[in-house]
């Protein structure tokens, strides 16, 4: 019998996903510019009303917070996307059954919300170094390698929260009520927007459990923003990333990656 031989072309096996879940977000952006305006609006809101009732001495506390309130959202993004991929578009035992794995998975699903998300955080860091300027000061060299590690870091628990509480969803309706409780409540129950100590004792113990407390304290004490010392600072360093590790481990072991 003859056979034909095909030549294929030369494609590399691995290494691609990152690439193709950035194309996703990408595409997601540049087909409806809406969804990089959306995740500008919902902290410039609450800035807003913010700078209207509360003393102005809190707007750089504020801002910071927006930049990690933006943030945390992404995992209500990475819900919706992840739970409407299986619901919906039924394309997650694609994923189960290639070598992608759900380590992976989560990385490139997380990486493509990341991306609708990072004008918010470029027009967020542009408005602090204006306010600080405005009230005669400056941003510290240090306070950006710090806010990377607060945005890795909560970047990667929320998105993973995100993908295990959309494995437990069942139908489409579950989709934004959840997501939105599940957010909305872990946001506002961290000082971001506001100093700790306005807080009464019982909810700043609570706060003390979330890692975004940690990354909010660790931010304002190296602007200035909150009485902090070198020790404390570093300290709050190492929760915020002990916390998130511990954290995403135990939303990727109740993520359901191949349904039962």
């Amino acid at each position: 019998m003859a056979t034909t031989n095909v030549r294929v072309p030369s494609v590399p096996e691995e290494g691609r996903a990152l690439r193709a879940f950035g194309l996703i977000g990408w595409r997601w952006v540049s087909r409806n510019p809406a969804s990089a305006v959306a995740p500008i609006l919902l902290p410039f809101i609450f800035l807003y009303f913010l700078s209207l009732i509360s003393p102005p001495a809190l707007l750089p506390l504020e801002v910071v917070g927006a930049m990690l309130f933006t943030t945390q959202n992404i995992g209500s993004w990475v819900l919706g996307d992840s739970a409407t991929w299986r619901i919906e578009l039924g394309i997650q035992d694609l994923f189960v059954a290639s070598p992608l794995g759900k380590v992976r998975y989560l990385f490139g699903v997380a990486f493509s919300n990341l991306i609708p998300a990072a004008p918010a955080l470029i027009i967020l860091s542009g408005l602090l170094v204006y306010v600080e300027g405005q009230r005669g000061a400056s941003v510290p060299w240090e306070f950006w390698p710090l806010f990377l590690l607060s945005v890795v870091s909560l970047w990667i628990l929320f998105s993973a929260i995100g993908v295990a509480v959309s494995s437990r969803l069942k139908s489409q309706r579950e989709i934004w009520p959840v997501g939105n409780l599940t957010f909305t409540v872990l946001g506002m129950l961290t000082p971001l927007y506001y100093p700790i100590s306005y807080l009464p004792g019982w909810w700043q113990t609570l706060a003390h459990f979330l890692p975004g407390t940690y990354a909010a304290l660790m931010l304002q004490g190296v602007l200035g923003l909150s009485p902090q010392t070198p020790t404390s600072m570093l300290e709050q360093g190492i929760l915020l990333v002990g916390l998130a590790v511990a954290g995403t481990a135990v939303a990727l072991s109740l993520y359901r990656w191949r349904e039962h």
